[in-house]
């Protein structure tokens, strides 16, 4: 999965206010929505293809060079931002509602079995990057908020995936998400998940207090929406990464959070 200059960053723990990504004018900079050709897709999967497989060196299988490509696409909804004087995507985030087959990325890294009675009402969420020229607070925002206006409005329950930390320090960063999630944010014992590859975290030194800035921002966000962790993570060797199983139930945002994602609907795009 995707590590840390691929994932949007967290939520603003007091949200901004709306219509983030507009210039000084009246026109959005940037709008998120659901790709409806496919040549908005291809653009997803190549954006992906750069940032993945060139930016953070992913071993991508993929059908077409320079594009991500895999089984679950057909299956998903890819939400995009777009730039609007470019019309170029700068960021995506791949969606799987319940109901769309058997098929199950994140099935591939654990056993998902205790999960089973969420699945009919559960959004896997995977795949998110955003285009390094446009990490900005606007494309992040735009990002957070089409994700969970998708899942609010879509009548579902639960917004589920991995979350990356990648290895690349050694695993000192993940060590320290491990620590965080099974302290503050572990999920109830009847919804825990098994990795199929165990990742085993190192020894701390004496005296290291994780923080939430150790966190990747994709699940640093997750965390403060209130997510749950739902057990030990797997090892992906394609990502060197080690992936955190989460899940988000919508039941448990804050008002704050809701009214904010729901909000001023016309300046959001059409997610």
């Amino acid at each position: 999965m995707p590590a840390t200059p691929a994932t949007p960053a967290t939520p603003s723990a007091s949200p901004p206010a709306p219509a983030p990504g507009r210039t000084s004018g009246t026109r959005p900079a940037y709008v998120p929505s659901i790709a409806h050709s496919e040549e908005q897709i291809r653009a997803a999967q190549r954006l992906r293809f750069q940032v993945f497989g060139e930016e953070l060196g992913a071993a991508l299988d993929t059908p077409l060079p320079g594009h991500d490509i895999d089984a679950f696409d057909a299956l998903a909804d890819h939400l995009i931002v777009t730039e609007t004087t470019s019309g170029a995507v700068v960021g995506t985030y791949r969606l799987i509602p319940p109901g769309r087959g058997e098929l199950s990325y994140s099935a591939g890294e654990f056993d998902l079995s205790a999960l089973a009675p969420l699945r009919p009402a559960t959004i896997e969420a995977g795949r998110s990057c955003v285009h390094p020229d446009h990490r900005s607070g606007a494309v992040i925002n735009l990002m957070w908020s089409a994700l969970a206006r998708y899942v609010l409005l879509s009548g579902h329950r639960y917004l589920a995936g991995c979350a990356s930390v990648p290895l690349a320090d050694g695993g000192t960063a993940a060590a320290s998400a491990w620590l965080l999630g099974t302290a503050k944010h572990a999920s109830p014992p009847e919804l825990r998940v098994h990795p199929h590859r165990p990742w085993t975290p190192p020894e701390q030194r004496a005296g290291h207090r994780p923080t939430y800035a150790d966190l990747p921002p994709l699940l640093r966000g997750y965390l403060r929406l209130g997510a749950w962790m739902c057990g030990a993570p797997a090892h992906d060797p394609d990502f060197d990464s080690a992936d955190f199983f989460v899940v988000l139930d919508t039941q448990r945002l804050n008002e704050r959070h809701r009214r904010f994602f729901l909000g001023d609907e016309g300046s959001r795009g059409s997610v």
